[in-house]
């Protein structure tokens, strides 16, 4: 790395445990790269920042989402499916963080498109890497696609908007 590069980032938790959220926090904090961090605790408050709309109308656009799945009121597999569903917030990385190791939770959030599904270790030491080891992968090293390029392939010279170019 040249040292020019800015690796600051917003990251949305939507968590609903507040120590699960300030570990996840604490634990972007402790890397060398700055992340800001917002917290959402249930589904309708994380859909109106992303969204934009209401008491967050000026809130950034997250280059990642983190997803915890056993959210109260809303389980976390219809937020994925809302957030997949959605032209604007689709091509943000979203990472599923559960407690949960069964195999439907981890089936059906792979078909919903969850970037990644990661199971909430249990010692801290294993929380903070596995959180580091998120930033890597999803903050550092993926490329993701500006906000306004989401919706379009049409300026791509080889993937057109009705399919494959023709020979």
């Amino acid at each position: 790395m040249d040292g020019t590069t800015d690796w600051s980032a917003d990251v949305l938790i939507i968590e609903d445990d507040p120590g699960d959220a300030l570990l996840v926090t604490e634990s972007f904090a402790q890397g060398d790269a700055p992340r800001r961090c917002h917290v959402a605790v249930e589904a309708q408050q994380a859909l109106r920042f992303l969204r934009r709309s209401g008491e967050h109308a000026g809130a950034p656009r997250p280059r990642l989402i983190l997803l915890d799945l056993n959210l109260e009121g809303t389980h976390g597999l219809e937020v994925l499916a809302e957030l997949k569903s959605d032209d604007d917030l689709k091509s943000i990385p979203v990472v599923v963080l559960s407690s949960s190791r069964h195999p439907a939770d981890v089936a059906r959030s792979y078909a919903l498109h969850a970037n990644a599904y990661m199971v909430k270790p249990v010692e801290l030491d294993d929380f903070s890497a596995m959180i580091r080891t998120i930033d890597i992968c999803f903050l550092r090293l993926a490329a993701v696609p500006e906000a306004d390029e989401n919706s379009s392939y049409a300026a791509h010279p080889v993937v057109t908007s009705g399919g494959p170019a023709q020979a």
